[in-house]
């Protein structure tokens, strides 16, 4: 520990060190202005700064100062593009110092575990190798600004339905090889400064006290020595989540917790040495992220000084940044479909007359909902840039309502105006209110109003052409019988400038699909268990996650994980393998310059057959430029575990030794070249095999419950609440469901609200109010500010638990009590 945070230390009250350990309100911490220790702030986000000018929330309900949207997560990792990456967090890292932010909350790299994830789009990946890679450069941009990146949510946060209570019960192995392999990557390559940690549960522990991830993993085994966060009220016991390693508390609790704090070590129940250790880690994250005085360079963000905040930081170029945002959203954009080269529309002569039809064109839909949600500098729609475009637009409709709504007259101007066109541009995806923090999707189908748009469009016989919207996969029963599909996901606020540019081919799309798109919602691997039970998230899948499931079982799919078409064509040749790199020269064949990402992909011995294994993982990726005819020598590192699987029976990842096939193509079922390597080690054997047949056969969708308990070495837990135990402060409101009385209104006051949002298409606010239901009792006070205390929560939980008048005389005389303090002591206000 440096000399000065030691002689901090010495000089800190035991009541000064609790009070660091959390919020001073929403978004800073708390100073201690007597020694020269100033606050901090700390706000979202993953893609774009969302500093709050007025009152501040957690969903994104309130207004806040304009900054540049970038394209979300789900978007960039399409890109492949490890430049790009660091590019976009040097930007947002230079907004946030501009706006002396301190602590940009992103990225979030939870693997994607099931299409119908809420905050998928918040999300890089189903594949770690991918997301782990992405994700650390984007913290190095960001930190290379002297602001910190968060890596978040750690670990295993792979739904929003009943986040803040949910028990992610997950396999060693799985855990290892798929959530937690590309938090490793993202915070050793890229030297997070800060990690958050999950509302949830995993294995029967809240994330945030959780011994085995945060000391054994995190700090014990991945060497991170930097600070813990809790998410946004995500704090479960405090105590016990200073002595698994989690030092600040967001947001403020009003004191009551840094009391808990005082209360344990004054009673010897925590050790002061260990709060001193919490408070250097917040000591060193203010002197790392103190502002540097004019024309230091920030280096590498450390830091030397005092953290005063003393420096001047120059307004960041907000013209530049949505010029990379427009760049950002290009080089994301995944051409799915393109059938006998209807794009690119390269002249009007070609296109001919070219009608624009669907909402998305003229609102875009450029990011998702909840605490991400960004005040765009500016946005760019696709129809203001196709308008400007030397295409023959004859007129444009919106064709469907958003949310679903009732659509008829909107759908019959919009064939009226397709008759009398060539080319039918249609704009199609999820709204805002199906892809949102605090809820999952009910359903992996577009709006049925536009679906049916879609089969009136087609059977004009006119040229259609689909442009997506959205950020996790969607059924496309259309796929086949439409001309072409760009998607653009969720492309920011350049984004409709971009898509436009690729419908003209004045860029020519490279990105890929950094997840699969199954048929059906059937046919993903979780869909028998997600979302199924109230109190538990089984992850009988294990390993068998995105394409490892369907490769392995040979499913068909609707695209590919790594799927992409391009303008141009490439072809590969000369595969050289080594035991830690790739080698593979690519030629543009084709008459445009274009980019291609060659994936690496390695089928393990017995893997396809026989053994508990994915037949092939990706094992490295590289993107290369090329012009017309241009050959190049591609290298391509191969993943530190490339060769490996995690033993669960001594705990640590293991070299599998075998004959390995080294796969060098365009998606993950467009393999271009093949060789083997021999790679030597000490053989060993996967725990359990023989009594795991579904594992073995990969049809993980007969796994039962007695052979999940196999694979987990344990009973599974209660998957569904108990309707008749009395609810306790570490119960979440959602489990008023269903009890009758008080707590039945409760819950029907709750939804209803939720509801009456929706239908007058305010899905923000409903969202606010559906996560109300997820958010546990003992949270009430700690984000009330002040306003509803520990006694009244005595009170609200008798009335919920069918003693409702003497509830409310409790509750009733704490709330007496509470003002009649405030107005003794007005700095209890």
């Amino acid at each position: 520990m440096p000399e000065r945070i030691q002689q901090l230390l010495a000089q800190l009250t035991l009541s000064e060190k609790a009070s660091l350990m959390s919020g001073a309100n929403f978004w800073n911490t708390k100073a201690v202005d007597r020694l020269g220790v100033p606050a901090i702030m700390l706000t979202d986000g993953p893609h774009g700064l969302r500093k709050q000018g007025g009152a501040a929330d957690h969903l994104g309900l309130n207004a806040s100062i304009p900054a540049t949207c970038f394209p979300t997560a789900a978007t960039l990792a399409n890109s492949w593009d490890v430049d790009l990456l660091r590019l976009v967090g040097e930007s947002l890292g230079a907004e946030a110092a501009a706006e002396q932010v301190s602590v940009l909350l992103g990225p979030g790299l939870n693997i994607k575990r099931n299409p119908l994830a809420g905050r998928n789009f918040e999300y890089f990946s189903e594949d770690p190798l991918l997301a782990g890679t992405m994700a650390a450069a984007f913290i190095r941009g960001v930190q290379s600004q002297g602001v910190a990146a968060s890596a978040k949510h750690f670990a295993v946060n792979s739904q929003e339905t009943h986040r803040m209570s949910i028990d992610e019960v997950v396999d060693e192995r799985a855990l290892h090889e798929l959530y937690l392999e590309g938090f490793r990557i993202a915070i050793t390559e890229g030297d997070a400064w800060t990690v958050m940690s999950s509302y949830n549960r995993v294995n029967g522990t809240y994330a945030n006290e959780n011994h085995e991830l945060m000391l054994d993993i995190l700090r014990r085994r991945w060497g991170f020595d930097a600070l813990v966060v809790t998410d946004w009220g995500g704090s479960n016991d405090r105590v016990a989540g200073l002595v698994a390693g989690n030092a600040l508390e967001m947001p403020s609790t009003n004191g009551v917790t840094d009391a808990e704090i005082v209360r344990a070590v004054e009673s010897g129940e925590l050790d002061i040495a260990l709060l001193d250790a919490r408070v250097a880690e917040l000591l060193t994250l203010i002197e790392r992220t103190a502002p540097k005085p004019t024309g230091t360079s920030t280096g590498t963000g450390t830091g030397t000084g005092t953290g005063t905040g003393t420096g001047h930081v120059s307004p960041a170029d907000l013209d530049a940044h949505h010029a990379l945002a427009v760049e950002s959203a290009r080089r994301s954009l995944v051409l799915l479909a393109n059938r006998d080269g209807a794009l690119p529309l390269a002249s009007a002569a070609g296109a001919g007359r070219v009608a624009v039809i669907g909402d998305f064109a003229e609102t875009p839909r450029y990011q998702g909902a909840g605490s991400s949600l960004v005040n765009p500098t500016r946005i760019d729609s696709a129809l203001d840039a196709l308008r400007a475009s030397d295409l023959d637009v004859i007129g444009f409709e919106p064709g469907f309502s958003r949310m679903d709504g009732p659509s008829k007259a909107r759908r019959r101007r919009a064939l009226a105006l397709a008759a009398k066109a060539d080319t039918v541009l249609l704009f199609l995806g999820l709204d805002e209110s199906a892809e949102a923090e605090a809820v999952d999707r009910t359903h992996m189908r577009l709006a049925q109003n536009q679906l049916d748009l879609v089969e009136e469009l087609l059977a004009l016989g006119a040229r259609v052409i689909v442009v997506l919207a959205g950020g996790s996969p969607v059924e496309l029963p259309f796929a086949d019988r439409v001309d072409a599909i760009l998607h653009g996901y969720l492309a920011g606020q350049g984004g409709g400038r971009a898509v436009v540019d690729a419908l003209t081919g004045a860029v020519n799309p490279s990105g890929k699909l950094a997840e699969t798109y199954p048929l059906r919602y059937e046919d993903v691997a979780s869909a028998a268990t997600f979302r199924r039970t109230e109190a538990t998230s089984e992850h009988r899948e294990s390993i068998y996650l995105g394409y490892r499931h369907y490769d392995k079982v040979g499913a068909a799919v609707r695209y590919p994980f790594g799927h992409g078409l391009s303008y141009t064509s490439f072809a590969y040749s000369d595969l050289v393998v080594g035991a830690s790199t790739v080698s593979v020269a690519v030629t543009n064949t084709g008459e445009r310059a274009g980019s291609e990402i060659v994936q690496v992909y390695l089928e393990a011995p017995d893997a396809a057959s026989g053994r508990f294994r994915a037949p092939r993982e990706l094992g490295g990726f590289a993107k290369v430029a090329l012009e017309p005819g241009e050959r190049a020598i591609v290298e391509v590192a191969l993943a530190e575990h490339a060769f490996d699987a995690y033993d669960v029976a001594t705990h640590d990842w293991r070299t599998v030794p075998g004959t390995y096939a080294v796969l060098a193509g365009a998606s993950s079922r467009d393999i271009r070249l093949r060789e083997s390597i021999e790679i030597d080690g000490e053989a060993w054997s996967f725990a359990h095999e023989r009594d795991l047949p579904s594992y073995v056969s990969g049809r993980v969708d007969a796994v039962d419950a007695a052979e999940f308990e196999t694979l987990l070495g344990r009973p599974l837990p209660d998957a569904e609440w108990d309707a008749e135990r009395p609810l306790t402060r570490d119960d979440i409101i959602a489990q008023t469901k269903g009890r009758g009385g008080f707590a039945g209104l409760l819950y029907w006051l709750i939804t209803t609200s939720h509801d009456v949002l929706m239908r007058l298409k305010r899905p923000l606010a409903a969202n606010n109010t559906h996560f109300a239901l997820d958010l546990p009792f003992r949270s009430i006070p700690r984000l009330s500010g002040g306003a509803f205390d520990e006694d009244m929560l005595d009170g609200l939980l008798l009335m919920v638990n069918r003693y409702f008048f003497r509830g409310a005389r409790r509750l009733i005389s704490a709330a007496w009590k509470l003002r009649a303090t405030k107005n003794r002591d007005p700095k209890a206000n």
